[in-house]
């Protein structure tokens, strides 16, 4: 969406700032005594290859206790027999992006050369699930919402990959600049997909975890969510660039240039990280996930709904003085909710 602050990032992450980002682990982790997970995000984080990326695990793995999880986020391209090795020894749980069925997902994934990637990302999950192993390591898929394709499909699709838990992200967009697939701010497209999804998630016997509306259900009912982008409670994520700068969540690069970047430079290689965390730069920042938005603040489903990603309630005119852009899509999809629970509670009476 317009921003190429990425064009300014070495590709790779040096020796230096690998062994600072390494201590402020370490130290963070000696401080607050709470595990933390880390994320080996893109882009593509294969394209490290074999070697770095078995020199970046085993240095993270020899700075963090094990209870600190060591994950990556892939498109699953580049998962040989080589990679998942290495995934095995340093114990990396794995997330695979697919969008569906060959028809959904080539749509929009494609190589330099227009070619659609399905089958090479389904070669590369059967390589994963087909281990003993590495069977364990696979966390789940995550699929981007395409609005016109169809749920069920899409379902199946994605629980014959073996995942044991599907996520699913609504296209990024904003009040400015329109979701791909939304037709205005009012409309409901990608809450009609996830309330089919609903009913197809309900109707399996023998399903696998869907987290966004797990997390959904479980809010309603009470209880408490696990996953960014709904729900009231805070996450304290952090984005560590290539070059070793401290970020904001990488999301927000979606609102406008540079959203994702803070006021001063922070950086592993010249600052604590246990510092930036302890500071107002932090607390502001942190502070930004819960809406401000009087819509928000009066709206009966705000425990459940959270004011959605922090970056989808951007407007020129407005900042973040606003809902989420899928305002809208959230309530039909709580309405839903709260019907099906309803008609459950009826007949256990």
């Amino acid at each position: 969406m317009g921003d190429e602050a990425w064009r300014a990032q070495p590709k790779l992450m040096s020796p230096l700032v690998i062994e600072k980002l390494a201590e402020a682990l370490s130290e963070q982790y000696r401080l607050q005594k709470i595990p933390f997970s880390v994320v080996l995000h893109g882009g593509e984080p294969l394209l490290l290859g074999a070697k770095r990326l078995k020199a970046l695990c085993a240095r993270l793995r020899e700075a963090l206790p094990h209870a600190c999880g060591i994950h990556l986020q892939t498109n699953g391209l580049l998962l040989t027999d080589e990679i998942i090795d290495l995934l095995v020894q340093f114990d990396v749980g794995v997330s695979v992006s697919i969008d569906g069925p060959e028809n959904v997902h080539d749509r929009f994934r494609k190589d330099h050369k227009m070619r659609g990637s399905f089958s090479r990302v389904e070669a590369g999950i059967s390589r994963l699930v087909g281990r003993s192993d590495a069977r364990p390591l696979f966390c789940g898929v995550l699929c981007v919402i395409d609005p016109e394709s169809d749920p069920a499909d899409v379902y199946a699709a994605l629980k014959a990959t073996g995942a044991p838990s599907l996520d699913f992200l609504v296209r990024d967009g904003n009040w400015d600049q329109l979701p791909f697939g939304k037709a205005s701010s009012s409309s409901t497209e990608y809450g009609e997909w996830l309330s089919r999804l609903l009913e197809i998630y309900l109707g399996d016997p023998k399903p696998p975890r869907v987290r966004i509306l797990d997390d959904m259900l479980r809010l309603l009912l009470g209880g408490h969510a696990q996953k960014e982008g709904v729900g009231t409670t805070d996450y304290g994520i952090v984005v560590i660039e290539p070059d070793g700068s401290i970020c904001k969540n990488d999301t927000l690069k979606v609102a406008y240039p540079s959203a994702d970047q803070f006021e001063y430079s922070w950086s592993v290689v010249r600052d604590s990280l246990s510092n930036f965390l302890e500071s107002e730069t932090f607390d502001g920042y942190y502070s930004q996930q819960r809406p401000v938005s009087q819509i928000c603040a009066t709206c009966p489903d705000l425990a459940i709904c959270g004011g959605g990603m922090v970056a989808h309630r951007w407007s020129a005119k407005r900042g973040f003085d606003n809902p989420t852009i899928f305002c809208a899509d959230q309530r039909h999809v709580i309405a839903k909710m709260r019907s099906v629970v309803s008609c459950l509670k009826a007949e256990a009476v």
